[in-house]
């Protein structure tokens, strides 16, 4: 019986020490669990924010400027040069569809937005971005011709469950700017 009561000390710690390794096992695992799920949410996150920019470029394309402004916030702005910016969703759309339809009369069916190079940081609700893109419309000879090239810095948003552009600002590279150019 002395024998038993001996060994229970040892017996006590290695029971507490078990009991410490199983807690802190079962610890990491929930913290695995919250990377693993974090992480499936920003991919998820960047899927949306892709999809968010090929419906940017099929809307602009369709000349649907209704859809096309859904695509910002509430309070979304767009800046696109000196002259060429708009804050709310209407405006923006507005201004889209003035750009356009003078600048491009004639031109949809005829023409596609591309994106190329992206980068994207998502925070939770929020999110930014940089892209490189460009505009290719059909010349007289019915060839694509690519009419500019961009760099388009985006911040998002995600409201009412979807993302959106909180600010797109569009900086032409290509052509270069007339002031710049002179």
């Amino acid at each position: 019986m002395r024998r038993v009561w001996a060994g229970l000390p040892a017996a006590c710690v290695v029971a507490v020490w078990l009991g410490v390794l199983a807690e802190r096992i079962v610890a990491q695992g929930n913290q695995g669990q919250g990377n693993v799920s974090a992480r499936l949410e920003a991919l998820e996150a960047r899927e949306a924010i892709r999809q968010l920019w090929a419906d940017y470029g099929r809307t602009l394309d369709n000349r649907d400027f209704k859809a096309f402004a859904q695509l910002f916030a509430r309070d979304g702005e767009f800046v696109g040069g000196p002259g060429a910016t708009a804050k709310g969703r209407d405006a923006v759309g507005a201004l889209l569809e003035k750009l356009l339809t003078s600048n491009f009369p004639n031109s949809r069916g005829r023409n596609m937005h591309f994106y190329v190079n992206e980068s994207i940081d998502v925070r939770g609700g929020e999110a930014s971005a940089l892209t490189r893109g460009g505009f290719l419309v059909a010349n007289a000879s019915n060839r694509p011709e690519i009419s500019i090239m961009a760099t388009y810095k985006d911040d998002f948003v995600r409201e009412d469950g979807q993302w959106k552009f909180r600010r797109r600002e569009v900086i032409g590279d290509i052509p270069v700017p007339r002031a710049a150019a002179q």
